[in-house]
């Protein structure tokens, strides 16, 4: 039985053939000169405005550890991205699923709402967790149909990672930005010395003081 979970209202879930050897392409999110944010897979001419949101496979999938030649050639041809979200329990039984095989994967978290619209335009719904294997994606957790896809990519099925091998943390799907730091303010000029008073002219003739003819 299929496992799920929603971050918002997806469409439904449909398969599409195991792809044959092209790596999923990335993501871009692009600001516009009026700060309408959308999303694309094709790298925009405007670098400058673009940010990677999600390279499937082409983050980190571990401690830098070398994996062993037949491993790293499944790898490189179908690399796993696994999308969770937190409080998610099927979420969690495919990570052990994908820990027990020994399956090196990048897992990308989505909570935020720029996560969630991420997630839509990689996958076309946003079924929690997601598993993508090179260019197929499997909606919702069943341990028979992951096991299946990761047979038909290649990948062993007796974990064969290195004894030290360490998983690398998971990263939210869209980064986090630093806000702009504000801009320093110029410091207020420094107030004129006052001026001493100028004292009364001495009085000429028969004139009061303070006074002049």
């Amino acid at each position: 039985m299929k496992q799920t979970a929603r971050w918002a209202l997806g469409a439904g879930a449909g398969l599409l053939a195991l792809a044959a050897s092209l790596p999923a392409q990335a993501l871009y999110k692009v600001v516009g000169p009026d700060g309408k944010v959308t999303y694309t897979d094709r790298p925009p001419a405007d670098a400058g405005r673009a940010q990677v949101v999600s390279a499937p496979g082409a983050g980190s999938t571990g401690g830098g550890q070398a994996l062993p030649y037949e491993l790293r050639q499944v790898v490189a041809r179908y690399p796993v991205t696994l999308y969770t979200s937190s409080d998610c329990q099927p979420c969690d039984a495919g990570r052990a699923l994908l820990r027990q095989r020994g399956i090196p994967y990048t897992e990308r978290t989505v909570s935020t709402a720029e996560d969630s619209k991420a997630l839509a335009r990689l996958t076309g719904g946003n079924e929690l967790p997601t598993l993508q294997i090179g260019q197929q994606q499997v909606r919702g957790f069943s341990s028979t149909e992951w096991s299946s896809y990761l047979d038909a990519a290649g990948y062993p099925k007796q974990s064969l990672l290195p004894a030290n091998y360490v998983h690398a943390p998971a990263t939210p799907l869209v980064a986090v930005q630093p806000a702009p730091a504000a801009p320093a303010q110029p410091a207020a000029p420094a107030p004129a010395p006052a001026r001493a008073a100028e004292a009364p002219p001495p009085p000429a003739g028969n004139a009061p003081p303070g006074f002049r003819f």
